[in-house]
């Protein structure tokens, strides 16, 4: 097993933090976030603002089925305890003991998915134009300039968006207080792409030599669960 993992690259900008339920089915393909309470976008500071938050689709890294991503705005993290070994295939990466990993699979453009069923549908390079944008407005497009820089053979042409992958702890994943991103990165574009959903995926690609995992913890969060309807009766935040 690997000891560490060299992180390639740092996002410059924030990725959302993010807070989930266990719900749905993977089949049902929502995307994009929602906002509830008096939550509202800032476009100066670049975050959800106000005494709400943001709720967006993920998905369940032992089963593959649909959950949701609730994450509430003003929330500061530390990351005190001692380190664990996060076996991975094999693969391992140190997190602090109370972190656990948030799996971002970025799609390039060709990969011959519909971007509008990611959890996270990119659509600066499908559709220019005002008002164009990521559904995921507060994270979607550091996510992709990130993907774009690191790897610009594979993502110069651009992206189609990501999907979240989180454990959850009733079907075995390794769920915690505070996330680490990782975001994941294809070595080639490849039109008939299946699109990974489970943690078996991740580490079957990472096996093969097909994916790249880039760990940002710098960008650690904190999360809390919250039930399905939470996302159904939200209000679709802004595109940009």
């Amino acid at each position: 097993m690997l000891r560490r993992l060299l992180v390639v690259s740092v996002l410059t900008s924030s990725v959302a933090l993010l807070v989930f339920a266990a719900v749905g089915s993977a089949d049902s393909a929502p995307s994009g976030q929602r906002l509830y309470g008096d939550s509202s976008w800032d476009p100066v500071s670049g975050h959800f603002v106000g005494g709400g938050g943001s709720i967006e689709p993920a998905f369940d890294d032992s089963t593959g089925t649909l959950v949701y991503l609730r994450t509430p705005n003003n929330t500061q993290n530390a990351k005190n305890l001692p380190d664990k070994m996060v076996p991975f295939g094999d693969l391992g990466f140190s997190l602090p003991v109370n972190t656990a990993p948030i799996f971002l699979p970025v799609y390039p453009a060709g990969s011959g998915i519909d971007s509008a069923t990611l959890n996270c549908d990119h659509l600066v390079p499908l559709n220019p134009g005002p008002g164009t944008g990521d559904n995921c407005i507060d994270h979607g497009n550091a996510v992709a300039g990130a993907a774009m820089s690191i790897d610009p053979a594979v993502y110069g042409g651009g992206v189609l968006g990501h999907d979240h992958l989180v454990g959850i702890a009733k079907t075995g994943g390794d769920f915690n207080v505070l996330w680490e991103p990782v975001i994941v990165l294809f070595k080639s574009v490849d039109p008939k792409q299946e699109r990974i959903t489970t943690l078996a995926q991740i580490e079957d690609a990472y096996n093969a030599g097909t994916v790249i995992l880039v760990p940002v913890p710098p960008l650690t969060f904190h999360c809390s669960a919250e039930g399905s309807a939470a996302y159904d009766k939200a209000t679709p935040a802004p595109i940009g």
